[in-house]
C-alpha cells in the first residue's frame, strides 16, 4: 500500500538545517517582540481581536443577517421589499462598525500618549 508522502522517522536525528533554522526563527521572535514590545497595537485595546477578522466577519455578517431577517418577514407578512431595505440597513450598519473599529485602531496606535 502506497504512502501519502514522505515520513520522518522519530528516531532520526534531526538535520543540521532544522535546527539551525528553528534557531535562527527564534532569534528573529525575540528580536520582533523585544523591538515592538511585545505585542501588537490592537491587543492594548482590551477584548480586541485581529482588527482584520473582525472587520471581515462585520461585512459579512451584518449584511446577510439583516437580508435573513428581512426575507423572513416579507415571508410573514406576503410583501417583497422588505429584504432589500434590510439589505441596504445592514450595509450601512457594517460601515458605521469598520469605521468605528478603525478608529478604536487608531486611538491605541503607539506613539500616541
Amino acid at each position: 500500500m502506497a504512502e501519502d508522502g514522505p515520513r520522518q522517522d522519530p528516531k532520526s536525528p534531526q538535520d543540521a538545517r532544522l535546527a539551525s533554522l528553528d534557531e535562527r526563527l527564534a532569534r528573529a521572535q525575540a528580536t520582533e517582540a523585544e523591538r515592538t514590545g511585545g505585542s501588537r497595537p490592537w491587543e492594548k485595546v482590551p477584548g480586541s481581536k485581529d482588527p482584520g477578522m473582525r472587520i471581515l466577519s462585520v461585512l459579512i455578517g451584518y449584511p446577510l443577517g439583516s437580508a435573513l431577517i428581512g426575507w423572513g418577514v416579507d415571508r410573514w407578512v406576503g410583501t417583497n421589499w422588505v429584504v432589500l431595505a434590510m439589505l441596504f440597513l445592514g450595509f450601512g450598519a457594517a460601515g458605521w462598525e469598520v469605521w468605528k473599529i478603525s478608529q478604536a485602531g487608531r486611538d491605541s496606535a503607539p506613539g500616541k500618549e
